[in-house]
């Protein structure tokens, strides 16, 4: 049955979708249901991201002691800060594991979008395990990350490492927001689902450490509290990323500001992590730069797929680059970087966003669909991440709820159908594949490929 259908047979009467308040569970297990062939864990956590998850005040006494949420980039949070409690902005764990319970699930990570009116909420009933529910309903255990040790040694400015370098994915990558802002600004230029500008306001008038620009001193700085502290060596990757840069900032272009940093990371801890580069597709010599650099994988992401919305979806990257230039530059850069070494990202779900995006899910599946078959057909392994309506930014205004999960379970369907068509390799950088193994933690994408060890 095609998506549509089977989405109009099972939610005809809720006249509120595809953007309603609440999935229920006999919707999650129909899903669960129509796509065998996914792990029910996948379709779980991709309901978690899509509506975040809600705590009580006895779970977030319990997530006081673990790794607190960093806010890395984005606030990935569907209320703004003054709308959480302080318990909620200050012990929310930056992710969850999905283990056991009803649902037998098997370890999964998921990234903490906070939203307490979700109708998915972790619980805490005298000693027994955290749970989490559906409206209710138990439907397994919760995990919480422990608090690494390097969290508790401060570089020696008094910044903590949660600032320079919070780690995610369970402590498998590094997460360096070297540039906190972004230089597209105002609704005309900033891309229409991101707050990364709104959300570094925000952090900073909640009193956090969260430091603009960041220093190479200051990274390599943290790295190396990082490397001696994490004696497991679960840190295995890092990133460098942060906002466009149009013009120049500290005197510097886009590509050679970010490639100072793999340049003091690599000159320092030669060859200790894979290096990972998410910033705007680049000309040739820019692009060509960071991978001298010392990065070995390069992330210019693409977000949307179709060429309207990509123009009124990301304003400032139409008018600077340009849709048709930025897949030339994709392309130029897999000379050098080898094409499954460049994983541009598709922000999934904001292909249906109001007033302009598709009205049903199966036009918003042949879009995206049509994007990851042009580039895996090339030999390039995009990636996606779910959308996360976050309440500061402009399409926020007119889509105060995301798109239905029926479009995200398609969308993973549809990755795993166009992956094996072209019997690529597994994504590098991104840790384990397959159910109970991946640590990626902002899609699911990595959950349903298949299982591998590192």
């Amino acid at each position: 049955m095609p998506v549509g259908s089977y989405r109009a047979s099972l939610l005809a009467n809720d006249p509120r979708l595809p953007y309603g308040t609440r999935m229920t569970l006999r919707t999650l297990d129909a899903l669960v249901k129509h796509y065998p062939d996914l792990p029910r864990e996948a379709i779980l956590k991709t309901d978690l991201l899509r509506l975040g998850v809600a705590f009580t005040p006895a779970a977030l006494c319990r997530c006081a002691s673990a790794k607190p949420k960093s806010y890395f980039i984005f606030s990935f949070d569907r209320k703004s800060q003054k709308e959480l409690s302080p318990e909620e902005r200050h012990c929310a764990p930056e992710e969850i594991a999905l283990i056991g319970g009803p649902w037998d699930c098997q370890r999964t990570i998921v990234s903490v979008r906070l939203n307490p009116d979700s109708p998915y909420r972790i619980d805490a009933v005298d000693e027994h395990p955290l749970t989490l529910q559906c409206d209710g309903t138990p439907l397994c255990t919760i995990e919480l990350p422990t608090f690494p040790a390097y969290y508790a040694r401060p570089l020696a400015n008094g910044k903590p490492v949660t600032d320079i370098a919070p780690t995610l994915e369970w402590g498998y990558l590094i997460y360096l927001t070297t540039f906190r802002l972004c230089q597209y600004w105002g609704r005309e230029e900033e891309c229409q689902y991101c707050d990364i500008n709104e959300n570094y306001r925000q952090q900073r008038a909640e009193g956090r450490s969260y430091t603009g620009v960041k220093t190479p001193e200051d990274v390599c700085e943290a790295l190396a509290i990082i490397n001696e502290l994490d004696v497991e060596r679960q840190s295995r990757t890092y990133t460098v990323t942060g906002g466009s840069i149009t013009t120049q900032l500290q005197g510097l272009s886009e590509g050679a500001f970010y490639a100072r940093y793999a340049e003091a990371i690599e000159s320092r801890f030669p060859g200790r992590w894979i290096g990972k580069a998410v910033v705007q597709a680049l000309s040739r010599d820019e692009a060509r730069r960071l991978r001298t650099a010392g990065y070995q994988i390069y992330h210019p992401n693409f977000e949307v797929w179709d060429p309207v919305l990509f123009d009124r979806i990301c304003p400032g990257k139409a008018r600077h680059v340009g849709r048709e230039e930025w897949i030339r530059r994709i392309m130029d850069a897999a000379e050098f970087f080898r094409p499954t070494h460049v994983i541009p990202n598709f922000v999934a779900g904001v292909e249906m966003a109001k007033p302009h995006g598709f009205t049903t899910i199966d036009q918003a599946l042949q879009s995206t669909g049509a994007g990851l078959d042009w580039f895996m057909a090339r030999g390039i392994l995009p990636r996606f991440t779910v959308w996360c309506v976050e309440p500061n930014t402009t399409l926020a205004r007119t889509n105060p709820e995301p798109p239905p999960l029926a479009y995200f379970a398609g969308l993973l369907q549809r990755y795993c159908e166009t992956f094996h068509r072209y019997g690529l390799p597994l994504p590098p950088g991104y840790g384990p594949t397959g159910r109970g193994r991946a640590v990626f933690s902002v899609s699911a994408f990595m959950d349903v490929l298949p299982e591998s060890g590192a």
